[in-house]
């Protein structure tokens, strides 16, 4: 059984500011150790349940979170930035399930930790077929188009919440309480991976009840940036239609290109914010 880990960091119990979660900053290094912690008690969970090949996307920020020899499970790792398909790269048809570890709410989620979706500097929303989705709905589009089931998420209760209408089967564990975006409460990180693991386990041994996640085609993929200019810039590129004058659309029933475009798009976004 072979599963794939897309790991991001905010979702950590214990993590509540950038400077514990951006290289360079003194909490980093206590910061990645929680983070490793948690995405090994996923691996040692599922080894439990009797997957034996792991995939790790390390998918946040400058990608170099995760250190190859500390894994369990002999995992593969994807590191480093710029990978075309972003929290998805490594992704294919091969794969029985998805986890996706230490995941956060979306921008503008009520009491979400560090939330976000995908550039803070750049977007304010993002919805797809007129519901907002956080970055676990955009990362389904992968999973769908490749035919693999997201079987658990670990995060805050944002996090959980949003990933019920693209996985409502799947193992949705908390490990923090969200008071604000800078502010919550944290299960003890021993506690918090005991719950990870047998979260993981759990959803293994679940696996083949877990469903697919379900978009209704064609997909409208809507994205409202902070700033009008950002709109006018997106529409540089090819299928994307400005709707409001910092709202762009694309429209598409290949879910593998409409979500190759939103990277684009937020490639592109990111290197235009002024700093």
């Amino acid at each position: 059984m072979k599963l794939f880990l897309s790991t991001d960091f905010e979702g950590t119990s214990g993590i509540v500011a950038w400077e514990q979660i951006i290289e360079g900053n003194a909490e980093y290094e206590q910061g990645r150790r929680l983070l490793t912690n948690e995405v090994n008690a996923v691996i040692a969970g599922a080894q439990e349940a009797g997957a034996s090949s792991f995939v790790v996307n390390d998918a946040h920020h400058a990608m170099r979170n995760l250190h190859p020899q500390d894994l369990r499970g002999r995992a593969t790792l994807i590191t480093g930035k710029h990978k075309p398909m972003y929290m998805m790269e490594g992704l294919d048809e091969s794969f029985d399930g998805i986890c996706f570890v230490s995941y956060h709410g979306s921008i503008g989620a009520e009491h979400a930790i560090l939330s976000h979706t995908y550039n803070p500097g750049a977007i304010w929303e993002v919805r797809i077929n007129g519901e907002i989705v956080g970055e676990s709905g955009i990362n389904a589009l992968v999973a769908a188009h490749y035919q693999v089931p997201i079987i658990f998420v670990s995060g805050d209760e944002a996090t959980a919440s949003e990933a019920a209408t693209i996985a409502p089967q799947a193992e949705k564990i908390i490990v923090k309480h969200s008071l604000g975006r800078f502010a919550a409460s944290h299960l003890h990180p021993d506690v918090a991976c005991e719950m990870l693991q047998a979260g993981a386990r759990s959803a293994v041994e679940q696996l083949s009840a877990m469903q697919l996640p379900g978009f209704t085609l064609p997909v409208t993929l809507e994205i409202t940036f902070l700033v009008a200019d950002m709109a006018e810039m997106a529409c540089w590129i090819r299928g994307v239609e400005r709707t409001a004058s910092r709202t762009v659309k694309v429209v598409s029933s290949n879910l593998l290109d409409l979500y190759r475009t939103f990277v684009t798009i937020v490639t592109l976004t990111r290197s235009l914010v002024d700093r």
